[in-house]
């Protein structure tokens, strides 16, 4: 062994203050010109020696953790580094001897992430950036261990730190591929389990320790670390899956429960949850479960809607292959699994994305752009290639590692106009002068064709509340406004949702004068496909829950609220409803304890009451779903008829739904609170009986039973338009459904 030619001052303070692009130039095993140099970097280590076969030689120190020297050999053997440190106290024992050792040397192997892949993120086309990001167990070079790599393109160094070096980084600097930006390192020994964040040095030298912005799985908050994680999920959806991918969306029966995982049983994690949410949506007759932000988040009062870990599921209800778990008994029960999906923003938090290298990364440089107005957070630099790439790439994960069935994707207003919630003066106009968002509107469109070309019976869905043009248009065919479609499947009606909850608020007297706001919603009906939302945002914050908003006695309100449940049911779009309103809850809902499942104790003395309005919604799901006039043609014209749609005066409304045949059903609604017996309604000719198929007053839902038992004979009597009609009695506070007997 002779002594190396030290480290030039440079080389060796760049090294240790982890701010050297190439560390392997430096560490690991090298040619000169008389034998192999050997250079390894152990603080605190007592000594380091090489090993090679029967070759065992000690490197010299050369201070501040550095060893080397270099052995008289023609090629580079395949070694090992024997490392001792200082003495330990061990079972109480003073003066233990060191334990050596034995290690694989991270700077002997070659990099670990393909030019294929670097080409990909570079062009910011990587479909598949989970694969080439983030911390991956494999074996590399015939030696099992984690592959690191982050995108750090500003950092003047990278290294990896964790539970696996008492969290100093010092030894594990990582190397810079090329201009990619992307930081590499492959450290052999570290597997599935282990802890850790990268240790980045800004560009004003300073130091940042960071969460894997690529992390599969997070640190319970709330700790922040990243966790390595492989699947060992085996899944068991196979039928489910096949059938997906010839699924039509819009032709299908599409009802959704909307659940806050955390708090539907509080209490329960994501394999508990398996046991009893499939059973009750399955019972319950829902086709779909829309989960609240499952991807990791700090607070847990932000309901998931601030998103730190975008590629983990939060760790508070388990691992990433329990949450596989439920997903996977949800599909067994047939459900399929919608999840809130969130990529308008980001929390400022400084472990996570916020400035991630020490400059603006992942946000715009601009402090004014970058700033969300209304929630205190950044929003994405969606103009940065590698950036939509990190959200394109997270769409088609959720989908294709989890099995996702669709993604719902919060806040897209805010994300496709520059002067949201700001102020003249407070943006900047875009090249043409507007105030569109030109980068957010090539995202959207990238990531709706992307998750539609990957992963066929995916639906993507807008919760949008403006009227842009073209929500739910293919991204191919261009609108008035000069835009191409934005791509997605499904759009929110905020519309629909705002209108109708403002007309059930009135009393039933004033109604009259707001019976436009039940029927203008058809006027723009098939301009996007919708999905009629009753959610969380509706039953939060001072809104109250959906029966506490209607008027008059605990009756008057049950009624309404069931009247209007048989409403939405039939109007053209799909459904979707937020947990605790299936049994008219009356508290607002809060993540601090869910549901007010005790609502429906048997112990209780209004226990009916709610059982009843449950027991509503399960007929109308299984009706729907055996009605395909309800469905088949949401977003056909040909699929819906008024039959009275300005009976303002009695508060009744009355249209006509038909499947792909012309076989109709007809709904009737009745939003007074007095009997209004045979009331003449029109119909389509040749249809000589109609029974009457759902009552929302009947007895078994808490009405009071106003119901028409016997099939209703149709009359060679014009009206509404139409050469029949028939005479029901119409059921105070109450929708029925009729069909051809």
């Amino acid at each position: 062994m002779r002594a190396a030619a030290p480290l030039g001052d440079t080389d060796r303070q760049r090294l240790l203050s982890g701010s050297h692009h190439d560390p392997h130039s430096l560490l690991g095993a090298h040619p000169v010109r008389d034998g192999i140099l050997f250079r390894a970097l152990r603080p605190y280590a007592r000594s380091v020696a090489v090993a090679a076969g029967g070759l065992r030689a000690r490197l010299r120190p050369e201070g501040d953790g550095l060893f080397s020297g270099v052995i008289p050999l023609r090629e580079i053997p395949d070694y090992r580094l024997l490392v001792t440190y200082e003495d330990n106290e061990k079972d109480g024992e003073k003066g233990a001897s060191a334990a050596e050792e034995e290690q694989h040397d991270a700077y002997r192997f070659l990099p670990a992430l393909g030019e294929l892949d670097l080409y990909l993120i570079g062009e910011g086309r990587h479909e598949e950036l989970w694969r080439a990001l983030g911390a991956r167990p494999m074996t590399h070079q015939g030696v099992a261990g984690t592959r690191f790599t982050v995108w750090a393109p500003d950092a003047r160094g990278v290294r990896v730190a964790g539970d696996f070096n008492y969290w100093d980084g010092t030894a594990f600097p990582m190397r810079s591929l090329g201009g990619s930006g992307v930081w590499e390192l492959f450290l052999p020994g570290v597997g599935e389990g282990a802890v850790y964040k990268f240790d980045i040095t800004r560009p004003d030298g300073s130091h940042t320790l960071r969460a894997d912005p690529m992390a599969r799985r997070t640190e319970c908050p709330p700790a922040t670390a990243s966790v390595v994680h492989t699947s060992h999920h085996r899944w068991g959806d196979d039928a489910w899956m096949a059938a997906r991918a010839g699924h039509r969306v819009h032709e299908s029966p599409f009802s959704v429960y909307e659940v806050h995982l955390p708090s539907w049983r509080p209490g329960l994690n994501y394999r508990q949850l398996a046991e009893q949410l499939p059973a009750y949506v399955k019972d319950l007759g829902f086709t779909h479960v829309e989960l609240m932000p499952v991807a990791e988040h700090p607070f847990g009062g932000s309901w998931g809607y601030q998103v730190t870990g975008f590629y983990a599921p939060t760790a508070r209800l388990g691992t990433p292959d329990d949450f596989k778990y439920l997903v996977d008994a949800l599909h067994q029960a047939g459900i399929g699994v919608l999840v809130d999906w969130v990529p308008a923003h980001f929390p400022r938090d400084d472990w996570a994305l916020a400035e991630f290298d020490g400059r603006p990364l992942y946000e715009p440089a601009d402090p004014a752009r970058a700033a969300h107005p209304d929630w205190g957070t950044l929003e994405f630099d969606y103009g940065r290639t590698e950036v939509r790439n990190f959200l394109v790439g997270n769409a088609v994960y959720w989908c294709e590692e989890f099995h996702v069935d669709g993604l719902r994707v919060d806040a897209v207003a805010s994300m496709l106009y520059l002067d949201y919630s700001r102020e003249p003066g407070q943006w900047t106009p875009n090249a043409h002068g507007g105030r569109e968002n030109l980068d957010a509107v090539a995202f959207l469109q990238e990531m709706n064709a992307t998750v539609y070309r990957r992963c066929p019976g995916v639906v993507t869905i807008a919760e949008e509340s403006t009227a842009w043009d073209g929500v739910t248009r293919a991204t191919h065919h261009v609108g008035p406004s000069g835009f191409g479609g934005l791509g997605f499947g499904l759009k929110w009606n905020m519309g629909w949702m705002h209108d109708s909850l403002g007309y059930v608020a009135h009393e039933p007297v004033h109604r009259r004068y707001h019976h436009h706001e039940m029927t203008f919603s058809m006027v723009y009906a098939y301009s996007e496909n919708y999905v009629l939302p009753i959610s969380h945002d509706e039953v939060v914050h001072g809104k109250r829950s959906l029966v506490s908003k209607m008027p008059g006695d605990w009756w008057q309100q049950r009624a309404n609220h069931r009247a209007y449940l048989g409403f939405m049911w039939a109007h053209p779009g799909k459904q979707l409803l937020f947990m605790g309103q299936e049994f008219a809850q009356g508290a607002e809902w809060s993540e601090s304890h869910g549901p007010d499942w005790w609502l429906l104790d048997p112990s209780y003395s209004a226990e009916p009451d709610h059982r009843g309005v449950r027991d509503l919604v399960r007929d109308l799901n299984r009706t729907y779903l055996a009605t395909p006039a309800l469905w088949q043609r949401d977003t056909a014209p040909e699929g819906f008829a008024w039959v009275e749609g300005d009976g303002a005066e009695d508060n009744v409304f009355a249209f006509l739904r038909f499947d792909a045949d012309g076989s109709p059903l007809l709904a009737l609604s009745n939003f007074s609170p007095v009997v209004r017996q045979e009331y003449r309604v029109g119909v389509p000719d040749g249809i000589p009986l109609w029974r009457e198929v759902l009552n929302t007053d009947d007895g078994r839902y808490g009405g009071g039973g106003v119901r028409n038992p016997e099939p209703l004979k149709a009359e060679p009597t014009a009206w509404h338009g139409r050469p029949a009609s028939i005479l029901p009695v119409l059921p105070p506070l109450a929708t029925i459904w009729l069909r051809p007997a």
